[in-house]
C-alpha cells in the first residue's frame, strides 16, 4: 500500500542484535568441519585453552584433534569475521567517497598490488625467503596504493570519477605484471596454488597472522567511524561537503589511506574475496538507511557473520575438497546483488 512507512527498531537494539548474531556465528562456525567431533568436544577444547578446563564438560581430545580445533578452526573462523568486517566497511566507505554504487574495497588497485607482491615472493623469491606470501601481498598492496596517490597528486584531485579511473589504471597495471610473472616463472603446481589463494581462501589461517591482520583491520575500522559525518556529507558531493564545513581533501585522503590499509591486511590474510564489500553495504542501506553512524557498524558486523557461514559452506559442502571462499561469495553475490538492484529501482 502506497504511503506505508517501514518501522525500524532503535539503533542500539539493532546493533545489539547484530553483535549477538556475529557472536553466535563465531560459535557456530567452530562447530562446522569434516572431523567427527561433537559440539561439546569443540566447546570443551576451547574452554581448556582459555583457562576454563576445570569446568569443561568432556575429557580432553587427543593432541591431533585438539590442534585441529584450536590451531585451525578457531583462528579460521575469527579471521573470517575480521576480514568480513574490514572488506564490508571499506566498501561502504569507498562507495560514499567516490559516490559510485559499484565501488568495492579493491577499487584503489590494492588487490592487484597484493597479487603482484604475493607472486613476487612465491615465484621470484624476492625477500630471499625472509618474507612470507602474506607479507609480500601486504607490501605489494601498499605499493600499488602509493602509486595511486602519486597519480592523484597526493589527493588533490577534484573529481571522484578520476579516483575511480586511476584505480582501474593501477589495478590493470599490476594485474598485467602478475600475469607476466606467472607466464614466465610459474609451473603447474605453483600457479594452481597461487590462483587458489587469489580467489580467496581462509585455509591458511593461524593465530599469528590472525592477530596481525585482525589488529590492523579493527584499528582501521574503528578509526573510520570518526569520519561518519564527513561520509554523510560526501553522499551529496564533494562541493556540498565543503559547503557544510568539511575539510574535504583531508577527510578524503585519510579515508582512502584507512581503507587501503584495511583492505591490504584483509587481502594479505585471505586473498581477494569478491562481492562482500560491494553487496552488504547496499543491503544494509536498504534495510536501515544511509546514515553512516549506523551503516558502518551494522554492515561490518553483518559482513563478518556472512563470511563465517560462507567459509563454513566452502570447506564442508564438497569435502574432502575445499572451494575458494571467493568463488562462493561470487556465486551468491551476483544473483543477490541483482535482486538488490531490482528492489532499489522498483
Amino acid at each position: 500500500m502506497s504511503g506505508t512507512r517501514h518501522v525500524r527498531a532503535p539503533f542500539p537494539i539493532t546493533l545489539a542484535v547484530a553483535v549477538i548474531v556475529l557472536a553466535a556465528s563465531i560459535v557456530g562456525g567452530t562447530l562446522v568441519g569434516t572431523a567427527n567431533l561433537s559440539p561439546l568436544d569443540v566447546v570443551s577444547t576451547i574452554m581448556r585453552h582459555i583457562g576454563l578446563g576445570a569446568v569443561a564438560p568432556t575429557p580432553a581430545l587427543p593432541e591431533l584433534l585438539d590442534a585441529l580445533v584450536w590451531e585451525s578452526r578457531v583462528p579460521r573462523v575469527l579471521l573470517a569475521a575480521v576480514v568480513g568486517i574490514g572488506l564490508t566497511v571499506s566498501g561502504a566507505v569507498l562507495q560514499s567517497v567516490t559516490r559510485n554504487p559499484l565501488a568495492d574495497p579493491y577499487l584503489l588497485g590494492v588487490s592487484s598490488g597484493a597479487s603482484t607482491g604475493a607472486v613476487a615472493v612465491l615465484l621470484l623469491g624476492i625477500g630471499g625467503g625472509a618474507l612470507s606470501l602474506s607479507t609480500g601481498a601486504f607490501l605489494g598492496a601498499l605499493l600499488s596504493f602509493g602509486i595511486l596517490m602519486l597519480l592523484l597528486g597526493g589527493g588533490r584531485v577534484q573529481s571522484a570519477s578520476r579516483v575511480v579511473l586511476t584505480g582501474v589504471l593501477v589495478s590493470q597495471f599490476f594485474a598485467a605484471i602478475t600475469s607476466v610473472v606467472l607466464m614466465v616463472n610459474g609451473d603447474a603446481n605453483s600457479t594452481r596454488g597461487f590462483v587458489f589463494w587469489l580467489l580467496g581462501s581462509l585455509g591458511g589461517a593461524r593465530w599469528e597472522p590472525l592477530i596481525v591482520a585482525g589488529t590492523v583491520i579493527l584499528i582501521g575500522v574503528i578509526a573510520v567511524q570518526f569520519f561518519a559525518p564527513a561520509l554523510d556529507a560526501f553522499t551529496f558531493g564533494w562541493d556540498s561537503a565543503a559547503a557544510l564545513g568539511i575539510n574535504v581533501r583531508a577527510a578524503r585522503v585519510a579515508l582512502m589511506i584507512l581503507t587501503a590499509v584495511v583492505t591490504a591486511a584483509a587481502v594479505a590474510a585471505s586473498g581477494a574475496i569478491g562481492f562482500i564489500g560491494l553487496l552488504i553495504p547496499h543491503v544494509i542501506r536498504l534495510l536501515f538507511g544511509p546514515t553512516h553512524r549506523s551503516l558502518l557498524p551494522l554492515a561490518g558486523l553483518t559482513g563478518g557473520a556472512f563470511l563465517i557461514w560462507v567459509d563454513a559452506f566452502a570447506r564442508s559442502a564438497f569435502s574432502p575438497n575445499e572451494l575458494p571462499v571467493g568463488v562462493i561469495t561470487a556465486l551468491l553475490g551476483a544473483p543477490a546483488f541483482a535482486i538488490v538492484l531490482r528492489r532499489a529501482g522498483s
